[in-house]
């Protein structure tokens, strides 16, 4: 390096001045960050590893929030990225297409379950699940039915950031100062198995909890626009893992009242839970399901809202125009169904199927089930559950709770190990690519950050 081009390279202390000073960090505490001796500053990753610019390795164990399910710098993922972005960069999907977008549609079409036919591009996930219950909405308007705008989720449901996604989704801890401008909305008791809200056991549960969103329905069906749920894993609201039962039970209630039922898939999506999507879990088609993050393999921005051939059709106008209501869905989102990120996810597709990947989960599965038995051994008041490749500890108050998770997420970060808390809760989200040996080392790690933390 010239002393020209050193003079020029920034230094750690130059960048960390600048994001002080210029950037503003997401679910971020200010002045914690502004405060802390270290300064993170990534500057390439692969595999599952994050590399700092010192050169030191982390291994990722939340897949970059939750969306890098095939690892970082995975080569056909940046050879179909490159070789797009010299074709076409970028073209409007408002009643003319490009054939990446096409194909991609067709392929989400057939990896989805059921008769799920028709996909709505957006940009994020919280784009998707707002495009998703105007869906709904809009459906029932078009059916000659407006009063059923009343939307329904779950305590402690997360979809998103956007005031609609709030509404359905609310976390208090995040969404507190908005709370007086939300949608109309419902939420049922969350099917919190750690925490039982009806005070079962899993040996004695008959999904008691389910009977809160039964009276929900039972009261307000005529006025309910859509019930939205994440499946088998309410994600941000504290990874809560629940029985695929719970869903069984709300796909045949949504049935006997004719009511939509919306699957956030976005984390859960694409593998994750050990299915391609949680919902194949308990044998249920959605009306309308929301993907993304894994959608690319976690490297651009692409989400839909992908829905059954029966609610599509109602967007149709009446070519005899016999009816004056114009039915047509005006909702769109500028980058939506990108060119350069449709071949992405088109690669990342290709990629999920013929490496095998849901396969090659299964003892990985079990191994996590397993490391996170050991960890629940070291804290005995503390619970833990998995599925799939997500595993998380809820450390009780009488563990340490919510000071105990942070500096255990500390001490493993200390250790090459990357997770973040949420609230009470630990969990592993790796890439779906990782070796037997690296999830063991994450699994040491997060133990003997367990061990050197006390309550």
């Amino acid at each position: 390096m010239s002393e020209t081009e050193n003079h020029l390279t920034p230094t750690l202390a130059d960048i960390r001045e600048a994001d002080i000073r210029h950037l503003w960090h997401p679910y971020t505490d200010i002045g914690r960050l502004e405060s802390q001796e270290s300064y993170v500053l990534i500057e390439r990753a692969e595999g599952v590893h994050l590399y700092e610019r010192n050169g030191r390795r982390v291994l990722d164990g939340i897949s970059s929030w939750w969306c890098v399910n095939l690892g970082h710098s995975h080569p056909k993922l940046i050879t179909a990225i490159q070789e797009q972005a010299a074709r076409l960069q970028h073209c409007i999907l408002g009643g003319i297409s490009h054939e990446p977008a096409v194909q991609l549609a067709e392929q989400i079409s057939r990896l989805t379950p059921g008769d799920l036919d028709h996909v709505f591009y957006c940009g994020d996930g919280a784009s998707a699940v707002e495009a998703a219950m105007k869906i709904a909405i809009q459906y029932w308007y078009n059916r000659g039915e407006p009063e059923r705008q009343l939307l329904v989720g779950v305590e402690n449901g997360y979809h998103g950031d956007t005031l609609g996604a709030i509404s359905v989704g609310y976390v208090d801890d995040f969404h507190r100062p908005f709370r007086n401008v939300l949608l109309k909305s419902r939420r049922a008791i969350s099917p919190h198995c750690n925490n039982c809200p009806m005070g079962k056991e899993p040996d004695s549960c008959s999904i008691e909890c389910f009977g809160s969103m039964e009276d929900i329905l039972r009261r307000h069906h005529r006025e309910i626009g859509a019930v939205i749920i994440e499946p088998v894993c309410q994600g941000a609201g504290g990874i809560r893992i629940y029985p695929d039962e719970y869903l069984k039970k709300l796909r045949e209630l949504c049935d006997q009242y004719h009511l939509l039922l919306i699957c956030d898939e976005i984390a859960v999506g694409f593998g994750r839970t050990g299915c391609m999507f949680a919902s194949e879990r308990a044998g249920i088609v959605p009306d309308i399901m929301t993907i993304g993050k894994g959608l690319t393999g976690g490297y651009l921005p692409l989400s839909a809202a992908v829905v059954r051939k029966g609610i599509y059709e109602y967007f149709r106008n009446d070519p005899d125009q016999t009816n004056s209501r114009n039915r047509t869905f005006f909702h769109g989102h500028t980058f939506a169904g990108n060119p350069i990120t449709c071949a992405c996810a088109l690669a990342a597709i290709n990629v999920y199927e013929e490496s095998s990947i849901l396969e090659k989960m299964k003892p990985l599965a079990e191994q996590l089930d397993e490391g996170f038995g050991q960890i629940r051994r070291l804290l005995p008041r503390s619970k833990t559950l998995t599925t799939g490749l997500i595993g998380m500890l809820e450390i009780s108050p009488g563990d340490g709770g919510v000071r105990r998770a942070t500096d255990i997420t500390e001490q493993a970060w200390e250790k090459g190990l990357y997770v973040r808390p949420l609230g009470p809760v630990v969990y592993l989200w790796p890439p779906l690519v990782t070796t037997s040996e690296e999830l063991g080392e994450m699994i040491e790690i997060l133990s003997d950050a367990v061990r050197q933390t006390s309550g």
